[in-house]
């Protein structure tokens, strides 16, 4: 275990923004890294490109395919509750306060997955949100 790890018990006990913080920054990076490694490399492209995975619209439409296709694990669904029902005491200008809930729902369960080190099922949400969006907006819930 590295001066970094958290404990499961420790990871369980996060505040669900806080579990949000780092789910942001995973997702992000993880999009970053498959806008790159499919060829969109030009700045204004890349930013264009990104916003279509991690804007919070985009971002609750995945959340709810996923528990429309029962996706989730009761456990994820148990985070994805606390990360919805969470309050940040700020909503951005561009959304509705229940669409940035469930994006921060969305986020929560990343960062929950990846500092409980489940790098293959963290993995899999990433690769599946990212499918999800690929495969058109107007077909995430399908």
């Amino acid at each position: 275990m590295s001066e970094y790890s958290l404990r499961p018990s420790d990871v369980r006990q996060l505040k669900a923004l806080s579990l949000a913080y780092m789910g942001d920054a995973v997702y992000e990076q993880a999009v970053r890294e498959h806008l790159l490694r499919s060829g969109r490399v030009k700045p204004n492209i890349l930013h264009k490109e990104a916003t279509r995975f991690v804007s919070a619209k985009a971002q609750a439409a995945i959340l709810y395919a996923m528990i429309e296709k029962n996706f989730l694990t009761e456990e994820e669904l148990a985070v994805m509750r606390r990360g919805r029902n969470a309050k940040s005491g700020s909503v951005p200008k561009n959304t509705d306060v229940l669409t940035y809930n469930h994006s921060s729902a969305f986020e929560a369960v990343i960062g929950y997955l990846y500092l409980l080190g489940e790098s293959e099922r963290t993995d899999e949400f990433i690769r599946k949100a990212i499918e999800f969006i690929e495969g058109g907006e107007e077909n995430v819930g399908n």
